[in-house]
């Protein structure tokens, strides 16, 4: 004998939308695999990527990577870590001078970054502050690469969801953390600063990290150079537009002054 059961649907009074599970419930971060990144943490990296211009190096010897396998151990291939953003000054911008980077291999490089930048997120806030514990059979933790192994001289942590900014500076060997009056921070080895900017950027308006250079100046991204030279042609093509008028408005008064004179049998010319 068959059993036959029978399961009725009753169908919601509200939308899906106002139901199922939003983007807050359902983040990008893959608890197997935290730290994959969301729509922040490939706009983020970008900004940093076109501000990033040490006035003291030529873009030639500068180059940035986000999202990058960055790998650190000769003895072990396979070890490596990914920062979402970190910078390099003198070292070619192509790899051997000629090719785009697939990934950073420390044992050809030969160069460490000078600053690296972690967005936290919730799958990585503990491994980014150096916090997590590992087993001895396992890699070591991003604090333990880049403060022990690359020691890397300067190391930011920005919390997007709290707005917090710390910075972190290599000093006998150990990372020691800067106090912030003001979120900003000073690396005297870039001639560069990096602090918290609000401006809209991506058409989104909000707290974004960028440079800024010795004047305290926050560094153009090419589009912003673009427009302000547009707005510079465009004032300059209004005052020749205003000049042209003024010039017109003298000929036309001069022309009705002499039209004046004449009727009056006064000769303009005497």
């Amino acid at each position: 004998m068959q059993t036959k059961y029978h399961y009725h649907q009753t169908q919601s009074p509200h939308e899906p939308r106002e139901t199922l599970p939003t983007m807050y419930d359902l983040p990008s971060e893959n608890p197997e695999e935290p730290g994959l990144p969301d729509e922040f943490h490939d706009l983020q990296p970008e900004l940093l990527r076109l501000t990033f211009r040490p006035a003291n190096y030529s873009p030639e010897e500068i180059f940035s990577g986000s999202d990058l396998n960055l790998y650190y151990d000769l003895n072990h291939h396979s070890w490596y870590k990914r920062p979402d953003w970190f910078g390099v000054v003198g070292i070619s911008r192509f790899y051997k001078n000629e090719d785009l980077r697939l990934s950073y291999v420390m044992w050809q490089e030969m160069v460490a970054p000078t600053v690296v930048v972690e967005l936290l997120s919730p799958g990585t806030e503990k491994e980014d502050l150096g916090t997590s514990i590992r087993n001895s059979n396992e890699p070591p933790t991003k604090w333990e690469v880049y403060e022990q192994i690359l020691q890397i001289p300067y190391y930011v942590v920005f919390d997007r969801y709290n707005d917090q900014l710390r910075a972190f500076a290599l000093r006998n060997g150990v990372y020691q953390e800067l106090k912030l009056t003001q979120p900003r921070i000073w690396i005297p080895q870039l001639e560069l600063g990096l602090g918290l900017w609000t401006g809209e950027y991506d058409r989104k308006n909000r707290l974004w990290l960028r440079w800024y250079d010795d004047q305290e100046e926050w560094i153009l991204t090419p589009t912003e150079c673009s427009n302000i030279a547009q707005e510079q042609l465009e004032g300059e093509r209004q005052r020749a537009e205003a000049e042209r008028q003024r010039a017109e408005a003298e000929k036309l008064r001069s022309q009705r002054l002499e039209e004046l004179l004449r009727s009056h049998g006064i000769d303009p010319n005497a």
